[in-house]
């Protein structure tokens, strides 16, 4: 997350995770949604760079992270029901 320090990363990537989680109906901790919330911001962040994207300050890092959580929760959704 470009531009908030670690403690701001932390809490906003838990208020993204917990915001997927309520979006998709998902039953995830608190710990899990930090942690989808950070990953989610993170990957969807190196996607949009790659792609020439960036948004910026508070708002439009939440938005990527919900957005990217919400994408982590599918993917994992899909890999588990293959397996």
């Amino acid at each position: 997350m470009v531009g908030i320090g670690w403690f701001m990363t932390i809490i906003l990537g838990g208020l993204a995770g917990w915001i997927a989680e309520k979006i998709m109906k998902a039953d995830m901790g608190v710990f899990a949604n930090i942690i989808v919330g950070i990953l989610g911001a993170v990957a969807l962040n190196f996607v949009l760079g790659l792609a020439g994207i960036s948004f910026g300050g508070w708002i439009g890092q939440a938005i990527v992270a919900i957005v990217g959580a919400c994408i982590l929760i599918a993917l994992y959704r899909a890999i588990r029901a293959r397996s």
